[in-house]
């Protein structure tokens, strides 16, 4: 399956889940959109942890191949399987470029980097799925800088994750450690979308 491109808006009303993280989308009408959007339907052990994987998959954009591929990669490291699959999406250039408050939204982010307006580490990064490290910073290019979809972003950013230090002179992001779980995302059961792939 490819990449969610359609409307956010009616997808976080159908999961009743701000994909955006801004709550935005269930102000006006916190039901699943359509004509039988206000019907309630009680899910089953299944359906409630379909629901939340494709709550946060929606919300990181990506495909249900790379997902899987992610989880299977958090599955060999040491640790708790879901905490590893959380700090591995964290982690990714795209997020952490919306986490610094340079993009709206994620799909905002991922076309700065696709675009090549990021560097990482001074050089340029144009893989959206590219795992930034602890101690490495994320800046604009320099004739990126006046973009008016950054400068709104920047405005509209009122304040970032600890384990993100931002430098205002220098308009840079630094990941200054790994993040903690209960720092991100914090109303995702990441124990669910294990117990789905566990089947």
């Amino acid at each position: 399956m490819s990449r969610y491109l359609g409307p956010v808006w009616k997808k976080s009303r159908r999961l009743g889940f701000s994909i955006l993280e801004t709550g935005k989308e269930l102000a006006r009408r916190p039901y699943a959109p359509g004509q039988h959007g206000q019907r309630r339907s009680k899910l089953s052990e299944y359906g409630v942890q379909l629901h939340e994987k494709q709550k946060l998959r929606f919300m990181y954009g990506i495909g249900e191949k790379q997902f899987r591929k992610i989880f299977s990669e958090a599955l060999r490291k040491p640790g708790r399987t879901g905490d590893n699959f959380m700090y591995l999406l964290e982690r990714r250039l795209d997020n952490m470029v919306y986490r610094a408050g340079f993009a709206l939204t994620r799909r905002q982010a991922r076309q700065l980097v696709n675009h090549g307006h990021i560097l990482l580490d001074g050089k340029k990064a144009s893989i959206p799925s590219m795992r930034v490290k602890p101690g490495q910073f994320i800046t604009l290019r320099e004739g990126s800088k006046s973009l008016e979809v950054v400068k709104k972003a920047l405005e509209a950013t009122i304040s970032r994750k600890d384990y993100i230090e931002y430098d205002e002179a220098k308009q840079s992001a630094t990941l200054a450690r790994f993040p903690e779980r209960s720092e991100f995302l914090p109303e995702i059961k990441e124990n669910l979308i294990v117990e789905f792939y566990s089947r």
